[in-house]
């Protein structure tokens, strides 16, 4: 069962009296069904399932904590998982599906003591609409700096880092990249240019693949699923070098359905469905290291990454930090 959900406020109460999995998805939303239809086609087990973003899904299970009403948090960047870990919001689970993953997977399990671990990995980036850019006389941007150019005045769209991972990956990146009081500057030309703050991380680059705006800044991989469906997207990996994400799960502390959880949980991190998933538009790299990559997956090795701290941006005070500086400074969802 899937149901639609706009904000925090969602409720599985509200969906049915009995429920053998309570799910939080937080991919795009035909990743989540599809992930949904797989398993309760194999399973005994009926799924109900919240679509939320990243920062709505942490809020919702720390809102929640005296009384969990969820089982498992699937998808989503890393950082929040990892303070739902270090809020003891999230349960310790070391799954046996764990030898055959990814180094970079394991290590995020080892960083949360195993109460999440990595389930794919994605760099960020941008996709940009090549008919706009063409017909406005619009030079590609190829690097962070290029962003700033006054022509794109109107024409960039990101997320809210409040309410999306994908956007806080972007604070966390520039920070890194340039140091903090450099990237708030940064970020405060670049308002100049954005015309809307989304709620949703990868909407963003289907604004600009629907043409209502020239480019989005978001993880590579989503704007490679624009492409794929056909639109006059193309994707940039900056210059300068950018910030990753490490796709995350956890087994939520208090579960009421807590075996059904286990049994998804394992299940998920197996080749053969994460070989599933470009079906449905995720271009991500996979967590098993026996999982097919999709040939139209950004290759990371092509990216200038940087060595992205998991650890401390994914903490509660430094998140925090950022966060209420970004809203007092640059502004919020819809402006």
């Amino acid at each position: 069962m899937v149901i639609l959900a706009g904000g925090v406020s969602a409720s599985f109460a509200e969906a049915a009296s009995a429920q053998d999995l309570n799910l939080i998805c937080s991919a795009d939303q035909a990743v989540c069904e599809r992930l949904v239809a797989e398993f309760e086609g194999s399973h005994d087990i009926d799924v109900n399932m919240v679509r939320l973003s990243s920062g709505e899904a942490y809020a919702k299970i720390r809102a929640e904590a005296r009384n969990p009403q969820t089982d498992l948090w699937w998808g989503g960047t890393g950082d929040p998982h990892l303070q739902a870990a270090i809020d003891g919001l999230s349960e310790e689970y070391r799954s046996p599906m764990l030898e055959k993953l990814q180094d970079w997977a394991v290590e995020q399990a080892e960083t949360s003591e195993y109460r999440t671990v990595g389930v794919y990995s994605g760099a960020l980036g941008w996709g940009y609409n090549t008919d706009i850019l063409a017909e406005k006389g619009i030079e590609p941007p190829q690097c962070w700096a290029d962003l700033l150019d006054p022509a794109l005045a109107g024409e960039v769209q990101m997320a809210d880092p409040n309410s999306s991972g994908t956007a806080y990956t972007a604070l966390a990146t520039l920070v890194q990249l340039m140091g903090e009081d450099e990237a708030f500057d940064y970020l405060k030309k670049l308002d100049a240019n954005v015309s809307q703050y989304t709620k949703s991380g990868s909407a963003p680059v289907k604004a600009a693949g629907r043409g209502e705006s020239g480019l989005g800044i978001v993880f590579m991989h989503d704007a490679v699923a624009q492409a794929e469906e056909g639109f006059p997207i193309e994707v940039v990996a900056p210059c300068e070098g950018t910030g990753y994400e490490i796709g995350s799960m956890s087994l939520i502390a208090g579960a009421q359905n807590e075996d059904s959880a286990k049994t998804f949980y394992d299940w998920v991190l197996g080749a053969d469905i994460q070989s599933m998933l470009p079906e449905a538009g995720s271009f991500q790299i996979p967590s098993n290291v026996d999982a097919k990559v999709s040939e139209a997956a950004p290759k990371l090795d092509d990216v200038k990454l940087i060595d992205y701290d998991f650890a401390q941006y994914g903490g509660s005070d430094r998140r925090a930090e950022l966060l209420s500086r970004w809203s007092r400074e640059i502004g919020g969802v819809g402006n």
